[in-house]
């Protein structure tokens, strides 16, 4: 296939992910009972933003303008290993290897088996020639690069196992979100989004905070309670009340409002139900500090104008547009620059 000819059925893959489909709702209905993360509200989040951000025409346009496409290519074979944190978490690396003309064999993640066959189905059905560039495989092999997206630990079998090819390996990543204690209650309200959308189990869900010393959390908590529905998730309430109780037992000084749990702590990386935080003494430091632990971080959450560094507005974590690429390497880039290095 000719680059325009896969452009165009991107874009009407996004038309049909725009219009109602029975078949769709069967495969979520079944991809909820398989993850009960996955709940019917949050695929359709995440369809619906592949369809608006990812597949409407004028924004992929503008992303494929910035590069340069060849009319036709050798096609590459790149290995997908898929994570399974968010329903379709891993479709960007499906859409990149197919915008470059290479072919994708997938290796899907044990919690998400069931939405992306659907979507290559749509596609297929869509244009026959889109079948030829992806596989579905159980092992990767007979590869030319690889993109992986994982845990540390697992990270660190990726760059053992797959150190002979081109390769991008992910790593465990997180949003941050910057408070003055400026906020109004919208800003605030938008901050929950960050937190609570997907449960916070994405790489760009806020979980930790920076606060101002002496900050004043009980707008926050009241604010924050307004998203108490997601305690009636019982997984999310299973965790919220072992760390509740996990911090009672231990002493840890915590705040709380009925639906998080905010803990003074370091890292970057919260337990489900849960939310960290840090004080700083000055705008100066946290800039430093933001810097130092850049690889960590996968957004940055503020008012505009607050930081120099480049920030999300309250609420647009999980609004990332085509050319915010995980941990800020540009994976576009690097697959059209493999036929260069074969």
């Amino acid at each position: 296939m000719q680059a325009t000819q896969r452009i165009h059925a991107l874009i009407q893959l996004g038309n049909h992910l725009r219009q109602e489909d029975e078949y769709r709702h069967a495969v979520m209905h079944r991809s909820s009972v398989h993850n009960p993360w996955f709940t019917l509200e949050n695929q359709e989040r995440a369809i619906e933003a592949i369809a608006e951000q990812f597949l409407a025409e004028a924004p992929l346009n503008e992303w494929l303008s910035r590069y340069e496409i060849p009319v036709e290519n050798e096609a590459q074979t790149i290995g997908l290993v898929m994570a399974g944190n968010l329903p379709l978490v891993g479709f960007h690396d499906v859409l990149c290897v197919f915008a470059a003309g290479h072919k994708a064999k997938i290796k899907l993640s044990d919690k998400d088996p069931y939405l992306l066959p659907y979507l290559l189905k749509v596609l297929e059905k869509i244009d026959p020639a889109t079948a030829a560039y992806f596989e579905i495989v159980e092992r990767l092999k007979d590869i030319d690069a690889v993109i992986a997206t994982g845990s540390n630990n697992s990270a660190r079998y990726f760059e053992a196992y797959f150190d002979k090819y081109p390769h991008i390996i992910r790593k465990n990543r997180n949003g941050v979100g910057v408070l003055t204690g400026t906020e109004n209650a919208d800003d605030l309200h938008e901050l929950g989004y960050d937190v609570f959308r997907y449960f916070g189990l994405g790489c760009r869900n806020v979980a930790k905070l920076y606060l101002p010393q002496g900050y004043n959390f009980h707008p926050l908590l009241e604010t924050l309670h307004e998203y108490r529905d997601i305690i009636l998730h019982q997984k999310y309430k299973n965790n919220f009340d072992y760390n509740f109780a996990l911090y009672i037992l231990n002493r840890v000084h915590y705040e709380a409002n009925g639906c998080i749990l905010m803990t003074e702590n370091p890292s970057l990386h919260s337990r489900i139900a849960g939310l960290h935080y840090e004080y700083y003494p000055d705008l100066g430091w946290l800039e430093a500090e933001l810097e130092r632990r850049s690889e960590e971080i996968q957004c940055v959450i503020a008012q505009p104008g607050t930081l120099k560094t480049k920030t999300f507005a309250f609420g647009q974590s999980q609004h990332p547009a085509l050319w915010d690429y995980p941990d800020g390497v540009d994976t576009l880039a690097f697959l059209l620059q493999l036929n260069q290095i074969a």
